[in-house]
């Protein structure tokens, strides 16, 4: 996909979201108005006003007077303010009078801007007061993932913050099940009971003595039996609960954001995170990382006659032998990063070790076709993380540029910005290093992981837009969390553009949002998602010798289709984990 249309695309799922805002401000607009009114209040505070002058240079007339409470010139936007857009235009474009170290500036055109002097004034501030909230908590049990399991039925436990001195949370409200239950005080228990398995949605909110509510919050709560019974009169219960609310455990991010509840039990492997990091230790001849390793020099192939490559620069069946300890060391070596990473951003850490496995076979250097780091991301596919992931968007943005032009958004900063955001984060994912002993830094490699695990979450992020933005309910509703996960799978390799398209077929032929159905429905040029997916997703142990791939030419990378275009799907190459994938210039 090129820039153009790729910057087209987000502008579009920009525009969209700013709709679905103000389509939802107008529904809720009315009934908050007054509430959101009592919770301001004026003070009188004592500032520094500091007047600035422009004037013409021939006539020393003052054309326009300006006050700022902050030290030095007054900005760009307050100069436009205050003089309007003739006089600004003619201000920026006024050059410095020569003349004027002779006292005679008769002759010099344009402005010039002036200092004329500072007071202290008095002004009144308008202060937004902090609103009442309310946080979620279970009472008779504390469910420790990945079971969450509960001995007895537990009470969900309301607990209301009114942050005003003076001022007190009076009573409680709970929707639930068409049902709504009250309470007064600030602090509430309902009993929970057994749901459906995908869960129930609850709204809650508080009353405060100032004479206002909170905020209407909502989380998602999951009770079923778990048909296991320890005593008699007693059985178990899974519970789950997601709420940007919730005290307990933290919720998996993703999770949080689809709404979308793990599976019941023990997750399938490729979703599991073990224990510790030792959990992650895998054995895989990856012949492409073994053939990296030969050409490093590190690997002794003397007894190989075809010096232990093949000519597509994987490794010969005799140079995996040979690299086959290096190999089973290097691929592991990463682990414990891949461990705290995956806990930190609350992602599963195997999904993320089997990712890199099939993007980059763990060597982080640059490949062949401009693709870089150990989830192989190329120049345009960093959008992703830039447009969806808003707290790293901030982080390094102004890294790279000011703060006032980040403070617009990424989607808004000009092509000339977000060129210059996606090199730097390129240059930050790329490890390799000509000088080094094996030609990657493994130190700044093991930094990078954080970064693809952000660019994971931002692809979840905006799996869960497009599904809700074609749906109209929230993705948890309408998929199950593993599909969810394979879709996000999806467009990290893909695209945007080829997931929606097959989401948008498969809700509109049969209102199923299940990985097998959209899988089916994938274009031209976008079905080597299925296979990626697939790949990424089958359960493995530990320590399975994956049978080497047919080993073919290393294929030109295929597009992400353009509207009204016919794209040549990827070559697959069978077997176990492939050649690193060769894939869109725009993806991952």
């Amino acid at each position: 996909m090129n820039a153009g249309l790729k910057t087209l695309w987000a502008m579009l799922i920009l525009a969209a979201i700013g709709i679905m805002g103000v389509l939802a401000y107008q529904t809720g607009a009315a009934a908050a108005e007054e509430a959101e009114d009592k919770r301001r209040t004026e003070i009188v505070v004592s500032v520094n006003e500091y007047q600035w002058w422009l004037i013409r240079w021939a006539t020393n007339e003052i054309v326009c007077v300006t006050g700022v409470d902050h030290e030095g010139q007054p900005s760009n936007l307050e100069i436009l303010s205050a003089c309007g857009q003739t006089l600004y235009k003619e201000w920026q474009i006024s050059a410095p009078c020569d003349e004027a170290a002779s006292g005679d500036v008769s002759g010099c055109p344009g402005l010039y801007i002036f200092l004329a002097g500072q007071k202290t004034v008095e002004k009144n501030v308008t202060i937004e007061l902090p609103k009442p909230t309310i946080w979620l908590s279970l009472s008779g049990c504390s469910p420790q993932p990945p079971l969450n399991l509960c001995e007895r039925l537990p009470s969900l436990v309301l607990t209301g913050e009114e942050p005003l001195p003076n001022e007190t949370i009076t009573a409680m409200h709970l929707a639930f099940s068409d049902r709504v239950f009250d309470c007064i005080g600030s602090v509430c228990e309902f009993p929970l009971e057994a749901t459906a398995y995908d869960g129930e949605e609850v709204e809650f909110w508080a009353e405060s003595s100032y004479g206002d509510e909170s905020e209407r919050f909502t989380a998602r709560v999951r009770v079923l039996d778990a048909g296991v019974q320890p005593e008699p009169g007693a059985g178990n219960w899974f519970v789950d609960i997601i709420s940007s609310q919730w005290r307990g455990d933290p919720n998996e991010s993703c999770a949080a954001m689809w709404e979308a509840f793990p599976p019941v039990g023990p997750q399938p492997q490729w979703l599991s995170t073990p224990v510790d990091h030792t959990g992650l230790a895998s054995n895989v001849p990856f012949v492409f990382l073994a053939g990296e390793l030969i050409r490093s020099g590190i690997v002794d192939v003397s007894a190989c006659v075809d010096h232990g490559l093949l000519a597509n620069g994987a490794a010969s069946p005799c140079g995996v032998e040979h690299a086959r300890t290096l190999v089973n060391d290097w691929q592991d070596q990463f682990d414990a990063e891949i461990f705290r990473v995956a806990q930190d951003r609350l992602i599963p850490a195997q999904l993320l070790k089997n990712l890199f496995a099939q993007e980059s076979q763990f060597w982080p250097g640059e490949s062949d076709i401009q693709e870089f780091g150990f989830g192989r991301i190329t120049e345009l596919g960093v959008d992703t993380i830039l447009l969806w992931n808003l707290d790293f968007y901030d982080q390094f943005c102004p890294l790279v540029l000011h703060e006032e032009t980040c403070s617009k958004g990424y989607a808004f900063i000009g092509e000339e910005n977000q060129e210059l955001l996606r090199g730097a984060l390129v240059v930050e994912s790329d490890a390799a290093c000509p000088t080094c002993i094996t030609g990657v830094d493994l130190a700044h490699a093991q930094t990078t992981v954080d970064f693809f695990a952000e660019t994971v979450v931002a692809n979840c992020a905006q799996v869960a837009f497009i599904v809700s933005d074609i749906t109209g309910e929230i993705p948890g509703a309408v998929s199950t969390y593993e599909s969810l996960w394979q879709f996000t799978l999806a467009s990290y390799n893909a695209g945007p553009y080829c997931l929606a398209r097959a989401l948008n077929v498969a809700w509109a032929q049969f209102g199923v949002l299940d990985w097998g159905t959209v899988a089916s429905r994938l274009g031209a040029g976008c079905t080597g998602a299925i296979t990626y997916v697939d790949r990424i997703t089958a359960d493995r142990l530990p320590a399975d010798a994956d049978f080497l791939p047919t080993l073919t030419p290393i294929a030109t990378p295929f597009q992400t289709p353009v509207p009204g275009a016919t794209q040549p799907a990827p070559t697959a190459t069978p077997g176990g984990y492939p050649a690193p994938t060769a894939t869109s210039p725009g993806y991952p």
